[in-house]
């Protein structure tokens, strides 16, 4: 069953389940983030990796060219046509071991081409989250850091056998912008 705003935050206030967190929507002048009706919209944070083709690298999920990618720190990232960039969750998540989420892009971003990416926040992980941001656009795009990216969804269910945490996923813990790993 997905979970409502009132959940999210006695977990988030009791099991430090997201930090920060923020307790309403924020919306002024801004991409909204914070707590939601049945959700969290998380925000990105103020550092990038721009995929560029500059060094020719191959994009190899199981062996990437770190070179393959410019790093930028600034309060908007702009990402070429058709290209995309990786960026970090300022929220730091701790799933309990019966929750996982599930992450939408948001749809100010969706509606001007650009799509947010994040895989499921398993059972017992914890980090921040590495987005992947696409433009699909002939244009290019802006990004605003510390705005709303995307919204997770928070589902809880029954405790699973092995959760990511048991299995010591190899994303656990993370706190940067990761690259895909073996």
């Amino acid at each position: 069953m997905i979970k409502n705003d009132k959940w999210i935050r006695k977990m988030a206030l009791e099991n430090n389940m997201i930090s920060p967190f923020t307790e309403i929507q924020i919306r002024q002048s801004c991409i909204s983030y914070g707590l939601s009706s049945y959700g969290y919209d998380m925000r990105v944070g103020d550092e990038y990796k721009l995929f560029t083709n500059l060094n020719n690298s191959l994009v190899d999920p199981k062996s990437i060219d770190s070179r393959a990618f410019v790093d930028i720190k600034s309060e908007v990232c702009i990402i070429p046509p058709n290209s995309f960039a990786l960026a970090r969750s300022i929220e730091y998540f701790k799933m309990p071991r019966n929750v996982m989420t599930v992450c939408l892009g948001k749809s100010t971003y969706a509606r001007c081409g650009i799509i947010v990416n994040v895989t499921p926040l398993e059972p017992e992980w914890e980090g921040n989250v590495t987005i992947e941001i696409s433009n699909t656009t002939t244009l290019p795009a802006k990004i605003y850091s510390n705005e709303g990216i995307a919204q997770l969804l928070f589902f809880e269910g029954e405790q699973p056998e092995t959760s990511y945490y048991d299995k010591k996923g190899k994303y656990q813990s993370q706190t940067g912008i990761t690259l895909p790993k073996l």
